[in-house]
């Protein structure tokens, strides 16, 4: 493992310890009906577009030329608009415990992707992380389904297609741009993708935001959200692109497991759920999961151990 390794690790936890802390922050604020969850996804973009422009005043300018922004343009709408766009409506379609299970192959076509377009080697630690890391996060959600038992869910197929774009949306943008992301600041990058994404859903969004009670708002409506902007896309944004530039796609993909982790540990905390065996074993696979993926061979080393191979002969 290089030695800077353990950045990309430590951000790829951080941004999806707060997108696993974003999803019962969420629910309290829409539960009330005053926010939709189209308006607090264009809050979510909106709001990390403000800040990262105005991050950006205070930091030294770079230009990007046209060409690139027209990748930037591409990357806004995998990694932003396409991902949080078709889960939103996915999730409205179909039921939570299918969202959850369809999420978890994320990875799977991180590791898929990877091989296509980087040439990744698809090894047998990679294939048997990845079965344990979303056998863990199965079991985390198939365990929280059990506990709801008896609420009614109508599942749409087409709601399933939704959420399954958006993982592969995510998994093709940390993939294809995996490499481009090393040419610019991490400010610049944003700021520019964040703005491209609010281009996109803001004509779509009008009426809602227009609709949107925002006197009823109470203090801890405001303050969920100001921790979904700032920390849960703001920041986690910014911790993504470090895990981008140090990690390779598949291992990045990876820690989207930690996700229901800690959903179930809040719903623990906050005495909603116990934690039991069942939960010390999904704990025990995910992060074995990631250790198995982590510890395969790169594409770079198995050249090198090819080349070494050969120059013996």
């Amino acid at each position: 493992m290089k030695n800077h390794a353990w950045k990309g690790h430590a951000a790829m936890f951080s941004a999806n310890l707060m997108w696993g802390l974003m999803s019962p922050l969420a629910k309290v604020v829409m539960v009330s009906g005053a926010v939709t969850p189209l308006v607090l996804n264009d809050l979510r973009i909106f709001g990390a577009a403000v800040l990262f422009w105005i991050v950006s005043w205070f930091s030294p300018a770079e230009h990007v030329p046209p060409k690139d922004l027209a990748k930037l343009f591409g990357a806004s709408l995998l990694a932003i608009v396409f991902n949080q766009g078709c889960f939103i409506f996915g999730v409205g379609l179909t039921s939570p415990s299918d969202a959850s299970i369809i999420s978890t192959s994320m990875p799977l076509w991180a590791m898929v992707l990877a091989a296509f377009f980087l040439k990744e080697p698809i090894t047998g630690k990679k294939i048997a992380g990845i079965a344990a890391g979303a056998g863990g996060a199965l079991l985390l959600i198939l365990g929280d389904e059990k506990a709801a038992a008896g609420t009614s869910s109508s599942s749409s197929i087409w709601g399933d297609l939704l959420v399954l774009t958006a993982q592969l949306s995510y998994a093709s943008y940390i993939v294809l741009f995996k490499n481009f992301v090393g040419r610019y600041s991490l400010i610049t990058i944003m700021k520019w993708m964040f703005l491209f994404a609010s281009l996109c859903v803001f004509p779509f969004s009008m009426k809602d935001l227009w609709n949107t009670p925002w006197a009823h708002l109470d203090g801890s409506a405001v303050s969920s959200i100001a921790f979904i902007v700032v920390g849960a896309t703001f920041f986690s944004y910014i911790l993504v692109v470090v895990g981008q530039k140090t990690l390779r796609p598949t291992v990045a993909g990876m820690y989207n497991y930690i996700q229901p982790l800690v959903a179930c540990v809040v719903a623990v905390w906050l005495g909603l759920d116990s934690f039991g065996a069942t939960k010390v074993l999904a704990t025990v696979l995910i992060f074995s999961g990631v250790y198995l993926v982590t510890a395969s061979r790169s594409r770079a080393e198995t050249e090198a151990s090819t080349g070494k191979e050969s120059s013996r002969r």
